[in-house]
């Protein structure tokens, strides 16, 4: 909880993968109580407060992901309305002077997409979940000892784009920067 609250105040792209990673750990536990008590819970050492405050917490995930019929795949709905937010800044940071910066490491990172679309089998999403799905698969693919050339290969370029994107999206959000500001060095 405190993790993923920390996550969402200071780098909304690392907050997405956790919220991904944490999902999938609630499957693997098969959403048992119990299971989230004993893994996720009670190794924190927290006061019988606390702990109860962190279990309803991993439960409201937990329910969540069963409301939104995804008990055995896909991602919850407030994930990808962020992403769906982050596409929307991509696009506008393509097109602005403000975005200069970004729309050079975005064209590094351009022309390998179709690749990792073909790779990841994800022709139907926006470039910024493509995005998102290539860090959060080569991730698994290192957990599992899995090589995809690929797409681990493309992560590197991916990485950069992402974290200068949720850098900017997090200022905005501060109110730290004007996406219209006119000025090639606002950010």
């Amino acid at each position: 909880m405190n993790i993923a609250q920390q996550k969402r105040k200071e780098n909304i792209a690392e907050y997405i993968i956790y919220l991904w990673q944490l999902e999938d750990m609630l499957r693997a536990m098969k959403f048992s109580a119990e299971q989230i008590y004993l893994k996720l819970v009670e190794p924190r050492g927290l006061s019988k407060e606390s702990e109860e405050e962190y279990l309803v917490w991993y439960m409201d995930i937990v329910n969540l992901l069963r409301e939104e019929n995804k008990e055995k795949v896909g991602h919850l709905d407030h994930t990808l309305h962020l992403i769906a937010d982050l596409h929307n800044l991509h696009l506008q940071l393509l097109t602005l002077p403000v975005g200069k910066h970004y729309a050079e490491l975005f064209k590094t990172l351009e022309p390998h997409l179709l690749t990792l679309r073909t790779a990841l089998q994800r022709h139907d999403v926006s470039d910024t979940e493509l995005c998102f799905r290539a860090v959060y698969a080569a991730l698994l693919y290192k957990i599992k000892g899995i090589n995809n050339h690929s797409v681990t290969d493309t992560v590197e370029l991916v990485s950069p784009v992402l974290a200068e994107l949720a850098r900017i999206y997090m200022a905005a959000e501060r109110g730290e920067i004007d996406l219209y500001n006119m000025d090639d060095d606002a950010l």
